[in-house]
């Protein structure tokens, strides 16, 4: 049994529960964290998620997303998981975080988070678990911006208002 932080919305902590759990119904508010990583280039590091995630399978989103444990560090958690899912190890910073809700019509989970978004800067190769990945690319803002015009069901619910608060706080580099 995996657990995570409840939160009310200013992120102080209420308890925990069940990962699965609170996913369920209209969903509680809980803990997340999102990593951005960007090459020398300013190409943003996204991945499409493994088709056997729990939720929102087969979607492209951001480099790592996940939750942190009770108790844990969130700049670690975010870490380790970059380092579990993508093989890459790198210092973050933590930016900004954001309050969303998001229903998987797959699934009928619920996705209820403050999100904490931290970004880092590496020229070093992915190499991902293809348990939790199932494709992984660089992109440039401009095709970034099309394909989130063009394609929004291919993208995670979470991902273009993380992109447009990077946008707007002038940490998406221009092309």
């Amino acid at each position: 049994m995996s657990e995570v932080i409840l939160v009310d919305t200013s992120d102080q902590v209420l308890g925990t529960a069940d990962k699965l759990l609170v996913h369920t119904g209209s969903g509680q508010l809980h803990r997340a964290f999102s990593v951005f990583v960007f090459n020398a280039q300013g190409e943003m590091l996204i991945q499409r998620r493994a088709s056997e995630k729990y939720h929102f399978g087969g979607l492209w989103s951001n480099t790592v997303c996940s939750h942190p444990a009770p108790g844990e560090d969130l700049c670690a958690a975010a870490q380790g998981r970059l380092a579990y899912e993508m093989g890459l190890t790198l210092p973050l910073r933590q930016e900004f975080s954001f309050q969303y809700r998001a229903e998987d019509s797959k699934t009928n989970l619920v996705e209820h988070e403050i999100d904490h978004v931290f970004i880092g800067t590496t020229d070093a190769t992915p190499k991902p678990n293809v348990k939790e990945v199932d494709a992984w690319g660089w992109i440039g803002s401009k095709d970034l911006a099309r394909q989130l015009e063009h394609l929004p069901e291919a993208f995670t619910p979470w991902f273009p208002i993380a992109v447009s608060e990077l946008h707007d706080r002038g940490l998406l580099t221009k092309e």
